[in-house]
């Protein structure tokens, strides 16, 4: 395992975009809207052996070497290609007393190791925390003789963010700023080392091109939600992945996010009686329509879960201006949604062995963006992935 450093970016890449591109047909198909997979075909053991195994098998941690090949060599070489040592802890004092008051446990634990892993080599003058909030990170970064700026969208967390920053009595300004907007530039320069813990999409990457363009001293990135961004499909940023014949579109920028770690037992119960309810009204819509293709449905509330199977079915189909003839048999139907989601959730156990290696894919090209405009790169670790699945952090700074 290892940090990445600038000379050791590109080698990463190209190999794990090698991986990648030459496996797209076992992680690009979504088990979910598809009946049957393409390479189903091509791998017929491991299909059936995933198909037969039960929502509790799919809960469980697998063994990787149990399904038959190719899952046990494509999960060593994910693993292999993923592989990132923790950065080294920069020595930052103890937070500052009653720092951590209203922070909700979890953010501030990923807070305190986000703000442990800054360690530049030329001292931090002015923290500038982009998308902030409250502004609880550049509070938890703020030592002695130095300056903290918070720029955030929302108006009241501007307001809440400064009174705290008031009654800890920091030097700290927030500012009500639109960091997509033409003006936004005017809030970095050289002085500033610019922070993001889970900027969204086009947040952050406007972070990175706006901070190189400015010329900003450091740059501490844990990115986040790498789908929400206003084009349609993924637009590369260094040279290198703009070379790469990978093409990713929304749903393929989604796969990085679909794991979590921190819901509750409940949750998990909604969501799995939500995606059983999906699937087996999508069995009865492609029977309606007489069309094998999956059609789309918006997000429902969790009240929908107290209807009964068929009035939700019902109310759905009428949503979607889907006229219900005949008489539907309720009560095989959910049964035949429940059996699906066991069969969607494992089958997905293969494209989720792509998860890691395709988010470490979109940092890297982030890093050697960074890289090309002229500064010095290290990728690891902030925390252990039970605290955040997103747990990478790309530190720049400048020559």
């Amino acid at each position: 395992m290892a940090i990445l450093e600038t000379d050791q970016l590109h080698a990463r890449f190209h190999a794990l975009d090698q991986f990648l591109v030459e496996h797209q047909a076992l992680w690009k198909p979504r088990p979910f809207t598809a009946l049957q997979l393409g390479w189903e075909q091509q791998h017929p053991e491991m299909a059936s052996w995933l198909r037969q195994c039960t929502l509790e098998d799919a809960e469980a941690n697998l063994d990787p070497n149990l399904p038959p090949a190719p899952y046990p060599q494509l999960a060593a070489q994910a693993q292999q290609l993923t592989a990132l040592d923790e950065l080294p802890d920069a020595g930052l004092s103890p937070a500052g007393h009653r720092l951590d008051v209203n922070v909700p446990g979890r953010k501030w634990q990923q807070i305190e190791a986000f703000s442990r892993r800054l360690g530049f080599r030329q001292q931090t003058q002015h923290w500038l925390d982009w998308c902030a909030g409250k502004g609880h990170l550049g509070r938890r970064l703020l030592q002695p003789g130095q300056q903290l700026t918070c720029l955030e969208y929302n108006p009241e967390l501007v307001a809440a963010g400064q009174a705290l920053s008031d009654h800890h009595k920091l030097p700290a300004q927030h500012l009500q700023q639109d960091v997509m907007a033409a003006d936004s530039a005017r809030c970095l320069d050289q002085s500033k080392s610019v922070v993001a813990l889970h900027a969204c999409g086009d947040l952050h990457v406007r972070l990175l091109q706006l901070a190189a363009s400015q010329g900003c001293q450091h740059i501490a990135l844990a990115p986040c939600c790498y789908n929400r961004i206003q084009a349609s499909a993924y637009q590369a940023l260094s040279s290198h992945a703009r070379t790469s014949t990978l093409q990713l579109d929304l749903d393929d920028l989604g796969l990085p996010l679909s794991e979590t770690v921190t819901a509750g037992a409940r949750v998990r119960r909604q969501r799995d009686a939500s995606m059983a309810r999906r699937l087996g009204f999508d069995l009865l819509q492609r029977e309606q329509r007489q069309n094998d293709s999956y059609l789309p449905t918006p997000s429902l509330p969790v009240s929908w879960l107290d209807k009964t199977f068929a009035a939700y079915c019902q109310d759905l189909a009428a949503l979607k201006q889907l006229h219900l003839t005949g008489n539907p048999d309720w009560e095989a139907l959910e049964a035949a949604g429940w059996q699906r989601l066991a069969q969607v959730r494992n089958l997905e156990r293969v494209r989720n062995l792509f998860r890691r290696p395709l988010e470490l894919w979109l940092v890297l090209d982030r890093a050697l963006y960074m890289q090309e405009q002229g500064y010095n790169v290290r990728l690891g670790l902030f925390c252990d992935y039970l605290l955040t699945p997103r747990n990478l952090l790309l530190l720049a700074e400048r020559e």
